[in-house]
């Protein structure tokens, strides 16, 4: 919090008479800070998940904060009666956590079990009922709480029951669609969790189901503890980025298909002026370089190598509105740690998320920033931004899981854009609009005009992408 002193003029009210008088002492006020970019992790596990979960919930946060996030979620899952688990016992170990280490603000949430869907991310607002309010929705919706299983909590009407409860509740949760394509078998071909599912549950509950993981967790598959890629008994690549493992329907630079493609479902989802969000986050369970061998899995830590950023004050109520309204932006292996794209017209200006409204044939001049800081990331390198891609699409002409209109409308190298010292500045006026669209931007590290569909055993390190959230544009 910063401070300031104002000089005041001081009123006194005495016997009905108002005086002014001069003031002699200058009063301390406060001063706002302003929203900034604030380094989070929505999707992470610690050991009150059955069966497969490892660290405390204040272990999690201790390694969070180390590796610079201000947020989190904690996102528990589990099986029969794992509501009443999560009420007790793990909420209890997630207040302490708080205490121990409040400069990581924790949210509660888990990871849902979506009745006819995959799993999904549930964030609980920060509040005094947040305990009930979790507990209700786990016990009464999730797929898998009950034993014998239920095939009746598992189905389409199951889902927009559940999905019609959370839209009543007086302070709204949010979800996220956790890995969408890691039990798809090919490129358009989907799994657990299908476009018309996607699009369903944003019909029911739009201020509720707002994304998905565009960059899923899961990414040290592909590392041995010392950071090297992981070999199998032949000496070929093995592992996963992502626990992507069906052939032919891997992650791209490590972000899932209907994320990565230009003109695929995420884009079809924009083109009908969804206003939908994605976000990175690690999955954690257990980390790749555990000490103990036996306790070793395929994650990185909460924020070792995907970072989820959100544009907001440091309170639990503006990150959780961030969130809400897409001030997002997803990388990998810090390769920036701000994402600014601004859109501006005849002196109207928003920023990523926002929607611009412009007259017909009213020309948009795009700026972007970004920072890439010569620090090193979590595996010690300092990675560098090589390209910048601006991603134009038009709104009101998608199909199911395509968006024909959606394109690469600019390129930028070092060649375009300016610095001044971490910041990196490029602008490109857009052609006037016609017809409402958007706009949305991500960046590599690599050489690859699209990214590749990642192989077996590959070094994410290698691979490094961002993405920003959209700004929409309608024509009034």
């Amino acid at each position: 919090m910063r401070f300031r002193y104002c000089p005041h003029q001081v009123q006194l009210r005495v016997c009905g008479l108002v005086l002014s008088i001069a003031a002699v002492t200058q009063i301390q006020c406060v001063s706002t800070p302003d929203r900034r970019w604030l380094a989070g992790d929505s999707h992470l596990h610690s050991h009150w998940s059955q069966n497969d979960g490892l660290y405390s919930t204040p272990l999690n946060a201790r390694m969070a904060r180390r590796f610079g996030l201000e947020w989190i979620v904690t996102t528990d899952h589990g099986g029969r009666d794992h509501a009443k688990l999560n009420m007790t016992q793990a909420y209890k170990e997630l207040k302490q956590s708080r205490q121990l280490v409040p400069e990581v603000l924790q949210f509660y949430g888990m990871e849902f079990n979506m009745p006819g869907m995959d799993h999904h991310t549930l964030i609980i607002p920060h509040a005094e009922d947040e305990q009930s309010v979790l507990f209700e929705i786990e016990s009464r919706f999730d797929a898998n709480e009950v034993f014998p299983i239920d095939a009746d909590r598992n189905t389409e009407v199951a889902r927009l029951a559940a999905l019609d409860y959370m839209n009543k509740l007086p302070k709204l949760p949010i979800l996220f669609t956790n890995h969408p394509s890691r039990s798809a078998t090919g490129i358009g071909e989907y799994g657990r969790d299908e476009p018309w599912e996607i699009r369903g549950s944003n019909d029911r509950a739009p201020a509720v189901y707002l994304g998905m993981e565009g960059a899923p967790g899961h990414q040290a598959g592909t590392l041995a503890p010392d950071g090297s890629p992981v070999l199998d008994l032949s000496g070929e690549p093995s592992g996963f980025r992502g626990w992507y493992r069906n052939p032919g329907a891997h992650t791209l630079g490590g972000f899932d298909q209907m994320t990565a493609l230009v003109g695929g479902v995420w884009d079809s989802l924009l083109g009908e002026g969804r206003r939908f969000w994605i976000v990175a986050t690690s999955d954690s369970h257990r980390n790749y370089a555990d000490p103990e061998p036996s306790a070793r899995g395929i994650d990185f830590w909460p924020g070792e190598y995907q970072k989820t950023y959100v544009y907001a004050f440091r309170t639990y109520e503006d990150v959780l509105d961030g969130l809400r309204n897409g001030r997002i932006f997803a990388v990998s292996g810090d390769l920036v740690t701000e994402l600014d794209v601004i859109a501006n017209a005849s002196g109207r200006r928003v920023e990523t998320g926002g929607t611009l409204g412009v007259t017909a044939n009213e020309s948009v001049e795009v700026t972007i920033r970004f920072r890439d800081p010569d620090t090193l990331n979590g595996i010690d390198e300092n990675p560098k931004v090589s390209r910048v891609d601006l991603i134009l699409g038009d709104v009101g002409s998608s199909t199911s899981d395509r968006n024909e209109t959606t394109r690469v409308f600019a390129k930028f190298t070092d060649a375009e854009w300016r610095r001044d010292g971490d910041n990196y500045h490029m602008s490109i006026a857009l052609p006037a609009f016609d017809g409402d669209a958007y706009i949305r931007v991500r960046g590599t590290s690599t050489q690859e005009s699209e990214p590749q569909m990642d192989t077996p055993g590959e070094n994410p390190w290698g691979d490094l992408w961002f993405y920003s959230n959209p700004i929409f544009i309608e024509v009034e």
